[in-house]
């Protein structure tokens, strides 16, 4: 139930009766029409920008197309009025037991009301996380961890076939450091000491990897030469190296369904069967490319190269794939892994990266469109930084890591439901400052606790409620008129349509923002309370309208749980 999308269906059905009897012309393309609340409450329930919207491709003044569509939509028995504003804005005032119809329909739906079907059908591969194989994920990774896992909940919720995807970035030099580090460590558990020099990781977490290889080895892989270990520790200090990965995400309520290691698309035929597709549509050829202004991109040669046409998809220049010497270039296997998406069959791809990947983004979908034949969408995210604070001041935690703060030492801090909520309080692309003594305190200036209290102090309400034998099975809401209540009503209202929205557009924040704002107007009801005793939840002289009240508030916190549940930030019942 969408009252929103009911409202937007009435708009479009007097659109149609303007242009059968022809106020407008019969080709019209109304996908751009939208009903939503207006930005001042005070204009009304409702805004449609129809005659905005139509007018230029219709020939028409807006405002004679909203006078003519205010007089459609007045006959209907939901609408007291339709009023036009400025130069064609629609403003609807809608009944009372519209908005309370929406009680009910909560209370049926339970935790699923606002699931939508909008993804039906359709099967999206989200990316996330996606960290080098060479330690322990850090704060950056926390935030597109949450992030990804929040979006892939929340286009569930919203109806779509999700797979969530984690790429071991196991084929590339990065993991031969890794390998020659735990080496070191091995070394080092042997009674030798030892240096780390400058491109090896020197952080504790490998020290216990240098223990098990030498309880595996004993000291006969001591003055032996690399290539003798090389090939084995790559692959032991990988293995050891996911498990502590897949135990850091563990922290955060995060499964992934599928780990898929950029090793197997070599000596596989996988990057060459991909690269045949793009050059099978004349897509691939030998080039130099013109340099680069500013710094040079690792993959760019003052010679011939084999070059991805990736400009006629969109990019703003082509792209190596192959350098002169024939090895491929970082791009490859890239175009490889997303090839092999594509032949998966998903018709939605979205990747999740880190602020730093900003100039990947063209290339990258040149290629899944170059693939696809333009029939796969690739939506990348990227997420960025986060800075720690406490007070306000820049804080500096232990760090187990060696060079940076740890997603373990985050959540050992204020723990998983404080550190998903937080991450998602800024959208993706928008620097956040994560303040340690401002996310532990019980003040509406923290989100998490603000949104969980809501849930709890309605648990607390139901629970009296049941004490006193009071019922909440009601069909008609006639006594909820207070401002306040129907404030509440009609957030509650625009939560399928928030859903959508979110989805639509891949934002989860959306959730976060929306749980706020409820908890906000159910706090401002709750405390009117104080001064106003008919807005009381228990009316102990009249069980009627306490039935009605306990309706109200739990719908609430089904909303509240359901938007929780997304978020993968646990409902709570009692704040201690």
């Amino acid at each position: 139930m969408n009252l929103f999308s009911d409202i937007r269906n009435l708009v479009l059905a007097s659109l149609e009766i303007l242009q059968s009897n022809g106020t407008l012309p019969k080709e019209l393309n109304f996908s751009n029409v939208t009903v939503e609340p207006p930005r001042d409450a005070s204009h009304g329930d409702m805004s449609t920008n129809a005659a905005m919207v139509l007018a230029k491709p219709a020939g028409m003044n807006p405002r004679l197309i909203a006078d003519a569509l205010s007089l459609l939509l007045v006959n209907d028995e939901r609408v007291i009025s339709a009023d036009v504003a400025g130069p064609g804005f629609l403003n609807l005032c809608l009944k009372q037991d519209y908005w309370t119809s929406i009680i009910p329909f909560v209370l049926n739906m339970g935790t699923n009301y606002g699931r939508a079907t909008i993804g039906t059908g359709i099967k999206v591969n989200v990316e996330y996380v996606s960290a080098n194989p060479t330690g322990p994920l850090h704060v950056g990774h926390t935030r597109g961890a949450v992030f990804g896992d929040a979006l892939a909940s929340l286009l569930d919720f919203a109806g779509f076939d999700v797979t969530r995807e984690y790429y071991i970035n196991d084929g590339g030099a990065q993991v031969d450091v890794l390998a020659r580090s735990v080496y070191l460590r091995y070394l080092e558990a042997n009674g030798q000491a030892v240096e780390f020099v400058d491109g090896t990781y020197p952080g504790d977490y490998l020290v216990e990897l240098g223990v098990d290889l030498k309880n595996k080895y004993g000291d006969s892989l001591v003055d032996k030469p690399e290539t003798e270990w090389i090939a084995e520790l790559r692959l032991f200090a990988t293995e050891k190296m996911m498990d502590l990965i897949r135990s850091d995400l563990a922290l955060l309520g995060i499964r992934m369904d599928v780990f898929f290691s950029e090793k197997s698309l070599y000596g596989t035929g996988l990057i060459e069967a991909a690269l045949a597709d793009l050059d099978g549509k004349g897509l691939v050829y030998q080039g130099v490319l013109e340099p680069p202004k500013g710094k040079k991109p690792d993959d760019w040669e003052p010679r011939e190269q084999t070059l991805f046409k990736s400009t006629e998809h969109g990019d703003d220049v082509d792209r190596p794939i192959a350098k002169s010497d024939g090895s491929w270039t970082y791009f490859a296997p890239d175009i490889a892994y997303h090839f092999d998406k594509v032949q998966r069959g998903f018709d939605q791809l979205i990747d999740i990266f880190g602020a730093d990947h900003g100039g990947y983004v063209k290339r990258m979908k040149a290629a899944v469109s170059a693939l696809s034949n333009q029939q796969v969408s690739l939506d990348i995210k990227l997420t960025q930084l986060v800075k720690l604070y406490k007070n306000g001041e820049p804080f500096k935690m232990s760090k187990r890591a060696g060079t940076f703060v740890t997603l373990r030492d985050v959540v050992e801090q204020v723990g998983p439901d404080v550190t998903r909520f937080v991450m998602l309080t800024r959208k993706n692309d928008a620097p956040l400052d994560f303040d340690f003594a401002k996310v532990q305190e019980q003040s509406k200036d923290n989100p998490v606790f603000y949104v969980q209290y809501a849930h709890a102090r309605i648990s607390s309400v139901l629970s009296k409620a049941k004490d006193a034998n009071m019922k909440i099975d009601v069909k008609t809401f006639k006594s909820l008129k207070h401002p306040s209540e129907i404030t509440v009503i009609k957030k509650l209202a625009e939560w399928p349509r928030l859903l959508e929205l979110a989805a639509k557009h891949n934002e989860p924040h959306r959730v976060a923002f929306y749980l706020y704002e409820l908890a906000g107007d159910f706090h401002a009801l709750w405390n009117i309370g104080k001064e106003a005793p008919e807005t009381r939840f228990l009316q102990e002289d009249n069980p009627e309208l306490s039935a009605e009240k306990l309706s109200m508030v739990s719908a609430v916190q089904l909303t509240i749980a359901a938007g929780l549940t997304i978020l993968g930030v646990a409902p709570i019942d009692e704040m201690r």
